[in-house]
């Protein structure tokens, strides 16, 4: 799925080439995919609308609209937008196409048919019982503490939990967690400030290195101009099953934790 580094890289990419155009047309070849409202009025109502700003919430997209509606896509599982000039034929698992005032279309793909759009007047609506975005200025060891007290569930498990946290999966909480000392089973709430102080910096240190390699592309994920990140080249221990930890030499493991494979280091990461 792609996570926060991947739908920011993603959206960084928009923002210059879809911000103060227009929607002229949308064709949806997999209606299914639009939650709110039906899909011939989210045809209808996109029609004519200009993105005034595109910001991301987690892992969603949102599409602020000149009349004051918001449009906000979630990739899911293996969802990812392309833009390219109108002559472009569609990419092989282009799902819905949305037609710009200047020539150019974004092209929602999605292998799976797990991607989901609204069309909304509060974005609220869809983002509001978000958690907190790691990469936020005001994202502090002191907040972590406060959203994992009292929480039972194995960390990794909060970490993916976006009322708790927003954006961070799979892939960057096992990065995440190699990288603080931190055995993914450990209870949350029993992690000292000390541990939680590294894994706030962990979290922020492994999402910004994403960033900077344009996202991970372990399956799906491409950025809009088709091209895949390579993050993963840099991974740890995430998908690294078997292969040797870069620190102690120890082969990585994975176990499954809440229908999710989890790996990592079994002597950096003791549980204690």
């Amino acid at each position: 799925m792609p996570e926060l580094p991947e739908v920011e890289t993603i959206r960084r990419d928009l923002v210059p080439r879809v911000v103060g155009r227009s929607f002229s047309t949308v064709h949806l070849l997999w209606p299914r995919a639009v939650r709110q409202p039906s899909p011939e009025e989210f045809r209808r109502r996109l029609a004519g609308q200009r993105i005034e700003s595109l910001e991301r919430r987690g892992k969603y997209l949102i599409f602020h609209l000149s009349s004051g509606e918001t449009l906000i896509l979630h990739l899911r599982m293996s969802g990812w937008l392309r833009h390219a000039s109108s002559s472009t034929p569609p990419e092989l698992y282009c799902r819905n196409t949305f037609l710009l005032d200047d020539g150019s279309q974004l092209q929602f793909c999605d292998r799976r048919k797990l991607g989901v759009m609204w069309l909304v007047a509060d974005p609220a609506e869809v983002v509001g019982k978000l958690g907190p975005d790691p990469l936020a200025p005001d994202f502090t060891p002191e907040l972590l503490a406060e959203r994992l007290q009292q929480r039972s569930a194995p960390i990794k498990a909060v970490l993916c939990d976006q009322e708790v946290l927003s954006g961070v999966g799979n892939m960057y909480a096992d990065e995440a967690l190699f990288r603080a000392k931190i055995h993914p089973l450990k209870k949350a709430g029993d992690l000292s400030f000390q541990e939680v102080a590294r894994l706030h910096q962990s979290l922020r240190q492994v999402l910004q290195a994403a960033l900077g390699q344009r996202g991970a592309s372990i399956a799906d994920y491409k950025d809009v101009g088709g091209q895949p990140g390579t993050a993963q080249f840099a991974f740890a221990v995430a998908h690294r099953r078997g292969q040797n930890c870069p620190v102690c030499g120890t082969p990585i493991q994975r176990i499954p934790l809440r229908n999710r494979g989890t790996y990592f280091c079994p002597v950096c990461q003791k549980l204690s």
